[in-house]
């Protein structure tokens, strides 16, 4: 046998180094800031009403825009970052929606604040399509799940930094501060992107037995058999992913637009209570997103098949988030944070491998194509769950319709997963041509 089989046979065991880590823990931030900025609005909802005379609907509208211009933003900037590279790709993203961040500063209709968020939606489409290409590219597949799941929780890190720096800036120096002030920490990643990244085969710092070890469970052909951006909808991988997300993200912008309202109209709380029951439930998430990512890649090295070991851990998700159809009716206040905050924690170990099916299932070089379709499928169930929201509160004033249909959403896209996709490890031929 000669050489090169036997360094197929015998892949490396030990990494050799941790530049790769390094590259997740920037991933990491983006994904916070991502999310404070997104998630600020939501903090400051009840002092805009209030100072600005919005309407439920007008507050509707506005997530509406921003999840439509989510929605294309991800559909366009898939290929784009599939041509341009992660690099380029992400530092152009976080350019946007760090201005548009800045903007809503200035800005005092809903017609202003809609084109504010537009503008937004746009820039932040990008992190995860981004995100994802660049863990396919630095992790093998045995560690995959686990990187999703720990850039995943920067989402709930920004989720919990925002109720407790957004209220102190607003309450001190103005909501306009706040917009300002979280606006500018997107530049500051920006410096240490494009300083730090590079692909595996071209950074300075990583050594031969990390480069090899990071290949060792890539097929050949992972890194250059290109899909076609028009034959991805020829997939089955590809509308599992997209039934997948339109049924679940939704959930996802529930929390993330309206849990302060739901606090604040169910128990009575403010700007200045809310705080710990929001840094309570993301907390929870966070845990939920590192430990969803963990379990699968746990009984993947443990024996089980890359298929088993992701769809065990969507289900174990999918169950933990059915107690949520009880959210609206319970009267205390602590139970009301510990079955959401259990439900937040399942969403995210559930898009922990859920993103990482994606690269399971597709080469190196489609997967920002993929997440970009399907993260556009899922900002289309956010535009449908922002206007029925907006409707059921201001006809019905009660969140139970929506508590009812978010909990068995993850049952619904798990069972259309496995029937689209029986078995992930051999959804997609390597041919890009094949139909």
């Amino acid at each position: 046998m000669n050489g090169s089989s036997e360094a197929i046979a015998a892949p490396p065991t030990k990494a050799g180094g941790n530049v790769r880590w390094v590259i997740c823990a920037l991933l990491f931030f983006a994904t916070t800031i991502n999310y404070i900025d997104r998630q600020v609005i939501g903090i400051l909802k009840p002092t805009l009403q209030n100072e600005l005379g919005w309407s439920e609907i007008d507050y509707g509208m506005i997530v509406f825009w921003f999840q439509a211009a989510y929605a294309i933003g991800l559909l366009a900037c898939g290929p784009i970052i599939d041509k341009v590279g992660s690099k380029l790709g992400y530092a152009a993203a976080i350019t946007v929606w760090s201005l548009a961040a800045l903007v809503h500063a200035f800005v005092r209709s809903p017609g202003g604040f809609a084109a504010a968020r537009f503008a937004l939606g746009l820039g932040e489409s990008a992190n995860f399509p981004a995100a994802i290409k660049s863990v396919a590219e630095w992790f093998p597949k045995k560690e995959r799940a686990l990187a999703a799941g720990i850039l995943n929780a920067g989402a709930n890190v920004g989720a919990i930094a925002t109720p407790i720096v957004v209220p102190l800036i607003a309450l001190n120096y103005g909501w306009q501060a706040a917009f300002f002030i979280t606006g500018l920490l997107g530049f500051i990643w920006l410096a240490a992107w494009l300083t730090f990244y590079r692909a595996p085969e071209k950074h300075p710092r990583i050594t031969p037995q990390e480069l090899a070890y990071i290949t060792s469970d890539q097929e050949n052909h992972a890194g250059t058999a290109t899909i076609p951006w028009r034959q991805l909808f020829r997939r089955r991988a590809t509308w599992a992913f997209v039934l997948a997300k339109f049924l679940t993200d939704p959930v996802w912008y529930l929390f993330l637009f309206w849990l302060p309202d739901f606090f604040a109209k169910r128990h009575g709380l403010d700007l200045k209570t809310f705080g710990p029951p929001l840094i309570a439930v993301y907390l929870l998430a966070d845990v939920g997103s590192i430990g969803g990512g963990w379990l699968s890649s746990a009984l993947i090295k443990r024996g089980y098949s890359v298929n088993a070991g992701r769809k065990l851990a969507l289900l174990a998700s999918a169950i933990l988030v059915t107690p949520i159809v009880f959210a609206s009716t319970v009267s205390s206040l602590f139970s009301a944070v510990a079955i959401i905050g259990v439900a937040a924690a399942a969403h995210q170990g559930w898009s922990s491998n859920l993103y990482t099916m994606v690269s399971d299932t597709f080469p190196r070089t489609s997967v920002a194509s993929v997440m970009g379709i399907g993260g556009a499928a899922g900002a289309v169930g956010g535009m449908i769950m922002a206007r029925y929201v907006g409707q059921v509160l201001e006809t019905v004033g009660s969140y139970v319709p929506v508590f009812l249909w978010a909990g068995s959403a993850y049952l619904i896209a798990l069972l259309l997963v496995h029937l689209l996709v029986p078995n992930l490890e051999t959804a997609v031929p390597v041919a890009a041509t094949e139909d």
